[in-house]
């Protein structure tokens, strides 16, 4: 909760050259600062002077502090940090960002590398890292899927698993399947495009190609994994809340030695029909404190977009509160106006009975 009454707080940085890399370009990352806290920010030369609520003055001096110290050691600070390092100090204040941002994972070699972005995305690699089967559950957009195939492809590429598999509920999202053009495989293919797209941002087309070909990665639906036995492998299974518990528990037992799995979904996005229980919703409830297994909580927060993006949600946000004021006014109008015809017609039935 938000100190109330205004504080001012100035902060000197030693290098002009930094201290404007830290701005950015017409001071654009201070203004995404301030459109996030409405603290006021005033630049002269390399000092900056911060003005607003005390606790988020504290939080905005903890962001361009600590971002600045990055910048000190080669590492560039982007609009996507600043959104990044806002909302984890705000969530927690004495969250050290160097240690978060600089948590990475190698994937094809050192030169492509992915950070953690948020506190829940760095306990996330921790909790594969340290677990055989880990649960990531939160809303699209917080990295779960994305987070995961890097760590699959760095432990394929340092040679600890033999291959990925990749697999994804077919659920049909208001559409039959077999009212679209092609085979099978050509059917569910739209479905699996996500993890594919996850694929060829980490690794070139070619090697991706190649590695699908001989089966060294392989992305499929649920389904083609029943009664098989995967040894060696790393697995994922997206978009896990469109499974049934008997489809969640046939894949969990699917794991064979040397294996590891990432199960992700959202539990606000079922598609399921709606008599049908959630394998994921199932599954967190039965596995919880079972010894090799992690459930990650992913939040709002966590959500990682482009700041304009931010804006147009909000901004429609803004909309849907106005149009439902809106309608509760007018449905509150009729009551009144209802209930002042119904008085009307009572006092004249009164008077006629006179």
């Amino acid at each position: 909760m938000s100190k109330q009454g205004g504080s001012t707080r100035k902060l000197e940085f030693q290098d002009s050259g930094l201290a404007n890399k830290l701005f950015g370009p017409q001071g654009a990352n201070l203004s995404l600062l301030t459109e996030k806290s409405g603290v006021a920010i005033e630049t002269r030369g390399s000092s900056c002077s911060l003005t607003g609520e005390e606790d988020l003055v504290e939080v905005c001096a903890g962001v361009l502090t600590q971002l600045y110290s990055l910048l000190r050691e080669g590492r560039p600070v982007h609009p996507q940090d600043v959104d990044c390092a806002w909302r984890i100090l705000l969530r927690e204040p004495g969250a050290d960002i160097r240690r978060i941002f600089q948590d990475t994972v190698y994937v094809a070699s050192p030169k492509k590398t992915i950070a953690p972005k948020t506190i829940s995305q760095r306990d996330y690699l921790e909790a594969i890292r340290e677990n055989d089967l880990v649960f990531a559950i939160g809303p699209a957009g917080t990295g779960k899927t994305y987070l995961a195939v890097a760590l699959a492809v760095s432990a394929l590429m340092r040679r600890e698993v033999k291959r990925i598999v990749l697999a994804r509920p077919a659920v049909e999202a208001g559409e039959k399947l077999g009212f679209l053009p092609g085979d099978l495989a050509e059917k569910v293919n739209p479905y699996l495009r996500p993890l594919y797209d996850a694929l060829h941002d980490m690794l070139d087309f070619a090697r991706v190609q190649d590695m699908l070909e001989t089966g060294v990665i392989e992305v499929a639906p649920l389904a083609f994994m029943r009664g098989r036995t995967l040894n060696d492998a790393f697995v994922i299974l997206d978009e896990a809340q469109n499974t049934t518990p008997e489809q969640m528990k046939m894949f969990l037992t699917r794991l064979g030695f040397g294996s590891r799995a990432v199960v992700t979904g959202d539990v606000t996005q079922i598609d399921l029909p709606s008599q049908t229980r959630s394998g994921l919703v199932d599954a967190h409830r039965i596995l919880q404190g079972v010894k090799g297994i992690r459930f990650v909580a992913f939040h709002e927060e966590d959500v990682i977009r482009h700041p304009l993006v931010g804006r147009i949600v909000q901004a429609y946000e803004r909309k849907q509160r106005a149009d439902k004021a809106s309608a509760d006014k007018a449905s509150a109008d009729r009551a009144r106006d209802d209930m002042a015809q119904k008085d009307s017609e009572k006092t004249g039935k009164t008077g006629g009975a006179k």
